[in-house]
């Protein structure tokens, strides 16, 4: 099997990035980019720490990252399931990427900086929702943010309702839970518990 193993042999396949691939990168949020910001309410963010990487799906009302100037965002922290891989991982290696996704829009926006985690009471009292502060504020300091084209939006067919899988074709969390718990946990209360749960423990 063929291997590529250098950054030559890479742009001798691929070639060399063109200028729109290119100029589009900045250190800074401008009104441009703020626009896919405010309206996503999804953002797909990457770690690094010692036990390796991590990318962990981030969803909330739309707009829920906050904008505090050109080189800052806010990002709350919900109730989850207590891993906390992706903070375990800041709080270790500050690197973080971003990748904000638009439901609707083939373009996503990135971005790449350094992220710092607090609890500052009033910060996390004004991402309050349903009555519910923030558990913890992800502070992101840009290096480095651009758009990227629609090309896997539009081959994956993302939001085309059309294509969109049956989940009752998939396992559901109770079964995998059953499985890989060797029955411990019994998937079928598990799935019928969940409902319930998740309008309590959503915020």
């Amino acid at each position: 099997m063929p291997l590529i193993t250098t950054v030559e042999q890479l742009e001798a396949l691929y070639g060399l990035p063109g200028e729109a691939s290119t100029v589009k990168e900045l250190d800074h949020v401008i009104p441009e980019y703020a626009a896919f910001i405010e309206a996503s309410p999804f953002v797909a963010l990457a770690t690094s720490g010692p036990e390796g990487l991590d990318c962990s799906p981030r969803g909330d009302l739309a707009g829920f990252v906050r904008i505090v100037d050109g080189k800052t965002l806010m990002m709350p922290d919900r109730r989850g399931n207590n891993r906390a891989d992706s903070l375990k991982n800041i709080i270790r290696d500050p690197r973080v990427g971003l990748l904000f996704l638009v439901p609707g829009s083939g373009t996503t926006l990135r971005v790449n900086g350094r992220a710092h985690i607090t609890t500052d009471t009033a910060l996390c009292a004004s991402f309050t929702v349903d009555g519910k502060a923030a558990r913890s504020v992800t502070v992101v300091e840009i290096d480095s943010v651009y758009f990227q084209c629609a090309r896997a939006i539009v081959r994956s067919e993302l939001w085309n309702a059309a294509r969109h899988v049956d989940p009752k074709s998939l396992p559901t969390p109770g079964q995998i839970l059953e499985i890989t718990s060797r029955k411990t946990i019994d998937g079928e209360t598990y799935d019928k518990e969940w409902p319930e749960r998740a309008k309590k423990t959503m915020w």
